[in-house]
């Protein structure tokens, strides 16, 4: 956005109106207890987020979107694969309850982001001029809406916290990973900072490695690869921004920024997580997906009914 100034993200306790809206919807359609960094960012700017939401959504809602995003997961796990376990928990001793609950924030993270990889790297390219999605009619199974129940709050720490520790230690992931974008899983993890502190002392060397780099890499183009497979039509001309040429810059702009930095922040949770789970089971994902039509045919249990 040459000349302009980023627009401000709007927090989920900020949103008001259709922007609050779009916000319950994402949550239910991508299946999170939270509303992730890139669509803040894209409702900073006026008529962005409708506009992106608009285009998106269909695919979203898809079996073809929920498979596609476990195939990143798969393929971010195997690329961490060699770099091996963390190691960091070996330097942190959690209560029982605290494990829990970095775990489960990890288990949200590892479902989460591939879909928002994947979801930005079709952004990206269809804001670029490239179609996406199946000539003629598509029939498309649909996946149940709503957050899985054991699903872990979206909390996070504020991105410029009062304890300078931790703005130190946000400055220098921010540093190393060279973009400000996909904070979340960070904010997250900084709410037990002394864990937070040992595994980004652990993951920051290998982030400057030739393996880690070439991993990155090729999860990027997995999530284009796949993002050029969805079945729906995805096209992001300027009329989906109202005319509005300003405006779908600025969605370029920030949509390029989220999809450069997710590749790398994928293969930080997978690191991140073989301290917490063996390295077999990182590929699945936490909370598989039924299917829609599935749940509406299944008996209803007493508590459904009442």
């Amino acid at each position: 956005m040459l000349g302009q100034t980023k627009p401000a993200a709007v927090s989920m306790y900020e949103a008001t109106g259709e922007t609050a809206f779009i916000y319950h919807q994402i949550r239910q359609v991508l299946r999170a207890s939270g509303v992730s960094a890139i669509f803040r960012s894209w409702a900073g700017a006026e008529h962005v987020l409708d506009a992106m939401w608009s285009a998106l959504r269909p695919n979203l809602e898809t079996r073809a979107f929920e498979d596609a995003s476990d195939h990143v997961r798969e393929a971010a796990a195997h690329a961490a694969h060699p770099l091996g376990t963390l190691g960091a928990v070996t330097h942190f001793e959690p209560t029982e309850s605290r494990a829990f609950q970095i775990r489960a924030a990890l288990d949200l993270h590892r479902y989460l982001t591939p879909k928002l990889l994947l979801l930005a790297a079709a952004a990206r390219l269809a804001l670029d001029g490239e179609y996406i999605g199946r000539e003629g009619a598509v029939a498309t199974e649909l996946v149940e809406r709503g957050v899985p129940p054991r699903m872990y709050p979206m909390a996070l720490v504020d991105e410029r916290p009062d304890d300078k520790q931790l703005r130190d230690l946000f400055r220098d992931v921010r540093r190393t990973m060279k973009t400000t974008a996909a904070d979340d899983v960070y904010r997250s993890l900084a709410l037990w900072p002394d864990y937070f502190t040992a595994a980004w002392t652990h993951l920051r060397p290998l982030t400057r490695g030739d393996e880690f780099r070439d991993a990155v890499d090729s999860v990027r183009e997995t999530a284009r690869s796949l993002a050029r497979t969805l079945p729906l039509p995805l096209r992001l001309p300027p009329e989906y921004f109202q005319g509005r040429q300003a405006d779908m810059e600025t969605a370029a702009s920030i949509t390029a920024e989220y999809e450069d930095a997710l590749p790398g922040t994928l293969m930080n949770v997978m690191l991140f997580a073989t301290d917490w789970q063996p390295l077999d089971a990182l590929a699945r994902s936490p909370f598989a997906a039924e299917s829609r039509a599935a749940r509406r045919a299944s008996p209803r249990t007493t508590a459904e009914v009442a």
